[in-house]
């Protein structure tokens, strides 16, 4: 794994993700989180710390056919720490600026 990844946080991203992951497969069944290349890719890769590089991160999501429904889903859920959908949460927010500013017109 290239670039700095901030440990202090792996337990919490581990212990915030298993739970929702869990409890997707199991109230809503398979959906496109069991095709997401991330779901095969170390997890602290989409969770780095302040000033850690994403650019990893993005390369997965760049090849995932699901990446779409990961941005629509983290947008959705205002989803604030992470790459989702191979966008960070400051450009997840500059997205959804947009998105609202296109439905006005």
């Amino acid at each position: 794994m290239s670039g700095f990844v901030d440990t202090r946080y792996s337990n919490t991203t581990k212990n915030r993700l298993t739970p929702l992951m869990q409890w997707f497969e199991v109230n809503i069944g398979p959906s496109w989180r069991s095709e997401a290349l991330c779901a095969q890719t170390d997890p602290e890769a989409f969770f780095p710390g302040k000033g850690g590089s994403t650019q990893e991160a993005k390369r997965v999501c760049a090849d995932c056919t699901v990446r779409k429904q990961c941005l629509d889903w983290a947008v959705e859920h205002d989803e604030r720490f992470g790459i989702w959908g191979g966008m960070s949460e400051r450009e997840r927010r500059r997205y959804k600026k947009r998105m609202r500013a296109q439905r006005q017109v």
